[in-house]
């Protein structure tokens, strides 16, 4: 099992260009609350990009900066220039086309902004293991990046049959760049579960934990499996996941009874069994902490907003 493709299967990503800038200095943009992941691709020139909370990223071209959380932020030549909101900005209604914005010195700068969105929540997800701010330096193998945003940036200019459903697929490919590329440069410990994938014994446990979520795994029983005791398998495994065993097998049967509940018509008794509960009712209580929903009301809410559920991603802590 791929456990990455099987995770990104699940949650389905859309998305599309939003704008394509061509930046003369000075210029400053503000960006608001968005409820999917944003990203800026500047493929000339460079800009400084400054998060709500104050964080500061200088980028320079070939840089990619994914904002996981849409949170609020500014991108800028001059931090003196008056921020224009970006939806403010005058494009053709009909098409994205490219939008000239800023004054007219030099330095010019071009940049590609758009957004991934989750089709299904990202709790549980591979997505939110990305940090708020992703920042991709160019590398020598990074002309994938801007030959997917070119083709984006075509695609977007002229309407064409099966436009939103060519765009929601190069979407999909690349965040699936993006997301090797991020675990490429993970170190030791870093990613959670993504960056745990690659250890030799923590690996095959994690893989072990999502091809069986119902069986009643044991720290005693998946170290045997790995090759190592009790304590040592439960030090490593909290220390590269971020989390004990026990709550890391709660949350992935969780996920797989959310995915049930969405694209199955089973009983909820049913798919208590299938994830490893023995009673409706112990089920129900843990996913109603996890979900902040009861099962049938979650099936409910999920199928009425069409598959997707705004801001589910950021869910509250599993609690087991």
């Amino acid at each position: 099992m791929d456990i990455v493709a099987e995770m990104l299967d699940r949650v389905r990503l859309g998305g599309t260009v939003l704008f394509h800038f061509e930046l003369g200095h000075p210029w400053s943009l503000a960006l608001p609350a968005f409820p999917d992941a944003l990203f800026h691709y500047l493929s000339r020139g460079s800009a400084t990009l400054t998060l709500e909370h104050g964080q500061k990223l200088r980028m320079n071209a070939g840089d990619f900066v994914v904002i996981t959380r849409g949170e609020p932020h500014l991108l800028y030549s001059d931090r003196r220039t008056k921020p224009v909101p970006l939806f403010d900005l005058d494009r053709p209604p009909a098409h994205l086309g490219v939008v000239r914005h800023g004054g007219s010195a030099q330095p010019f700068s071009t940049m590609i902004c758009g957004h991934f969105t989750p089709s299904r929540p990202w709790r549980g997800s591979v997505l939110e293991l990305l940090p708020p701010v992703l920042l991709l330096k160019p590398t020598a193998d990074g002309d994938w990046l801007n030959a997917i945003l070119q083709r984006m940036v075509s695609e977007s200019a002229l309407e064409r049959p099966g436009q939103s459903v060519a765009l929601s697929r190069m979407t999909e490919v690349l965040f699936v760049e993006v997301l090797r590329s991020w675990i490429k440069s993970l170190g030791p410990g870093e990613g959670g579960w993504l960056g745990a994938i690659a250890d030799p014994h923590i690996g095959p446990a994690l893989q072990m934990i999502h091809e069986r979520p119902e069986r009643a795994w044991t720290l005693q029983e998946l170290g045997r499996h790995v090759g190592l005791g009790r304590s040592a398998f439960s030090a490593r495994f909290t220390k590269l996941v971020g989390q004990p065993m026990h709550r890391y097998l709660i949350a992935r049967r969780m996920v797989q009874a959310a995915f049930m509940l969405e694209s199955s018509d089973d009983g909820i008794a049913r798919i208590a069994a299938q994830v490893g509960y023995e009673t409706a009712a112990a089920f129900s209580k843990l996913f109603h902490r996890h979900h902040g929903l009861s099962p049938g009301r979650y099936r409910a809410k999920r199928r009425t907003d069409g598959g997707r559920t705004p801001g589910a991603f950021q869910g509250a802590e599993v609690v087991d």
